[in-house]
């Protein structure tokens, strides 16, 4: 295995493993047997998979491995070649279940390949499988009835997130080198946080959202999007770059070109942070982390200022009007006279709507309508500050089951403690999460990186500054 041991492999980036197969330092069925192994061990405990196609995967890696002696050199290969990742199981896998973590979806497999999964494909990457997920998505704690709970590598007794909460814990422990996500409302930004791991929110339209349950349209199609999750910020440029491209089935798709930003065009981006807004309050070490982040630009010669937003409060209502009382409206032709076969975390989802009045059509035009206006004049502040960072949530991953914390002596709920991701799913903006430090009980703490409407590249270029300052991905234990 070219001087690899397992225990290195397993947390290798997965540029250095795409580079190692094409040097025939590993070949592509050594890497997939070996992830398959490392599933094996781990996922028992971890509970992040749906489905292992471990069949159809070592079919594919005798392909790529037989591909190696028939290509003229490494540069006719794709940049994927080899590589082991999975899919969030929202997402269209052909022949994988696709069941949205759902009794109500029980048994659902798509024939196709969603657009991105198939550019995957393309890429060489091979799918060991999907990952589970809260049912629909409505929760950042990854728990349902058909597949049961998700617990995190760094603490069993702590949820990896939600939705992509799956995803987050296969990439973090190694079963596989990366995989995509999914994010309306903090859905890959807050599992990387909690897990210790990278992933990008991209701009509305830059990865098709096609081939993904529910579907990116009307009200939500500014609000969820599909996206990379991996263990360096290097490996989500990567998958970002394979996956990136319009597709007539997502309704935000612009024919954007991918872009390479250099070391120097990125440090002359100026940088805007904020520790907390003023509301919701933050851990010491949140906190902490943002000021690190900060401090590490600082030190790279980038400008840095302190800047306190306003109107973020009205934000998360106007989330809070489109995912959760829009959403529970979309999905309840699906859940009328089932209501018994849905999960707890559900049912406490739906309670929290259900306090409040049905959304009327006015509400939700003036909604539409504030949202474009809001966000008009934040876009004008990024101006002069095209990126901005901030915390991901309020705290670190938290115990199974927790709704609500105090926090320097303040109540923090549940959702309100995830307002410092949604805010962006309502703007519209790419955000990426890259870990930067952990917290006295060992848990990883990551930060924000926002940018401006299709600027991704360079989202992900501020974040590489920070993550080789700060040190980037630690191993969870065991």
């Amino acid at each position: 295995m070219g001087g690899f041991t397992l225990s290195e492999m397993f947390h290798k980036s997965l540029i250095d493993l795409a580079q190692a197969v094409r040097a025939r330092k590993i070949s592509p069925v050594e890497l997939t047997e070996s992830h398959l192994a490392r599933i094996g061990q781990v996922n028992q405990k971890l509970n992040a998979f749906v489905t292992v196609d471990s069949e159809r995967a070592l079919a594919e890696a005798r392909i790529a491995e037989a591909a190696l002696g028939l290509r003229s050199g490494p540069d006719s290969l794709g940049p994927l070649h080899g590589v082991p990742l999975s899919i969030k199981s929202s997402i269209d896998v052909a022949g994988l279940p696709s069941e949205c973590g759902s009794r109500l979806r029980k048994g659902n497999t798509p024939a196709a390949d969603a657009p991105l999964v198939a550019r995957l494909r393309a890429a060489g990457a091979i799918i060991l499988g999907n990952t589970n997920v809260p049912e629909f998505l409505m929760a950042y704690e990854t728990d349902n009835l058909l597949h049961g709970r998700t617990n995190n590598p760094w603490d069993l007794e702590r949820t990896p997130g939600g939705s992509s909460g799956g995803e987050a814990a296969a990439i973090a422990s190694g079963c596989v080198a990366g995989g995509v996500g999914s994010d309306g409302g903090g859905s890959i930004r807050v599992p990387a946080h909690f897990s210790g791991i990278c992933g990008l929110k991209p701009t509305p339209g830059r990865v098709p959202s096609t081939g993904h349950y529910p579907g990116s349209a009307g009200p939500f199609a500014q609000l969820g999007v599909v996206g990379p999750m991996a263990r360096t910020v290097r490996d989500v440029e990567r998958l970002f770059e394979v996956m990136a491209g319009p597709d007539s089935g997502d309704p935000c798709a612009a024919p954007v070109p991918l872009r390479r930003w250099s070391s120097d065009e990125v440090k002359k981006l100026r940088i805007a942070y904020f520790e907390d807004d003023g509301v919701t309050r933050v851990t010491p070490e949140t906190a902490a982390a943002v000021r690190s982040a900060a401090e590490a630009l600082r030190q790279q010669g980038f400008e840095v200022e302190t800047w306190q937003p306003a109107g973020l409060e009205r934000v998360w209502k106007l989330w809070w009007n489109l995912f959760g009382r829009a959403g529970q409206m979309a999905f309840e032709p699906t859940i009328a006279g089932h209501e018994e076969d849905l999960s707890p975390v559900l049912r406490d989802f739906r309670a929290r709507v259900s306090a409040e009045p049905p959304l009327g059509a006015r509400e939700l035009l003036d909604t539409l309508l504030e949202r474009d206006m809001i966000r008009g004049a934040f876009l004008a502040k990024m101006e002069s500050h095209p990126i901005v960072i901030c915390p991901v949530s309020a705290a670190p991953a938290f115990r199974h089951g927790e709704r609500e914390w105090t926090i320097n002596g303040k109540r923090v709920e549940y959702l309100k403690a995830m307002s410092y991701s949604q805010w962006f799913n309502v703007l519209g903006n790419p955000a990426a999460v890259v870990p930067v430090r952990q917290s006295l009980g060992g848990l990883p703490i990551g930060v924000q990186v926002v940018g401006r409407p299709w600027e991704d590249e360079a989202v992900l270029g501020v974040a590489a500054k920070i993550e080789e300052a700060c040190g980037g991905f630690r191993r969870p234990p065991g």
